[in-house]
């Protein structure tokens, strides 16, 4: 396999599962942006803001070293703050994404410190945790905007 395909297949296949974990969390596959670049990540923009900061706007956030975090935009423009990490799993189903979300927006935030998780080697295996929800094209489905980079 090239990098273009393997790239290609990457791509269709996160583009697959933002659309689902977006639909999951309640919004529309507009509020998606990829990046394929190293190491490779995800922008999912919520609607939803937290009770202890009303004023801020919230994404998701996911890249193969970490997988999913939520993450507050900041006053100053600066890069995001990440406030929690689901951990455990990379490609988690778009439901255990949600339910993350929900419990704290629940709390109106988070209730520790944010601390990256240890998910061992299964960047390495990225493409093939996307398959079951791989599109034949980034723009199927939804009008994601093009990668970054």
């Amino acid at each position: 396999m090239t990098d273009i395909d393997r790239e290609y297949g990457l791509l269709c296949g996160l583009t697959g599962y933002l659309a689902e974990v977006s639909a999951a969390v309640g919004v529309g596959a507009e509020s998606c942006t990829v990046d394929v670049d190293a190491p490779v990540s995800a922008y999912i923009a919520l609607d939803a803001r937290l009770g202890r900061c009303p004023d801020r706007d919230t994404a998701l956030l996911w890249d193969e070293r970490y997988g999913w975090s939520l993450a507050m935009e900041t006053r100053s423009g600066e890069d995001l703050l990440v406030l929690a990490y689901l951990g455990r799993e990379l490609v988690p189903r778009p439901a255990r994404v949600r339910d993350f979300v929900a419990a704290i927006r629940s709390h109106g935030g988070p209730v520790t410190a944010p601390v990256p998780p240890d998910l061992g080697s299964a960047s390495a295996d990225v493409p093939s945790l996307l398959t079951r929800y791989r599109r034949d094209s980034w723009t199927a489905g939804g009008s994601f905007l093009p990668p970054v980079g």
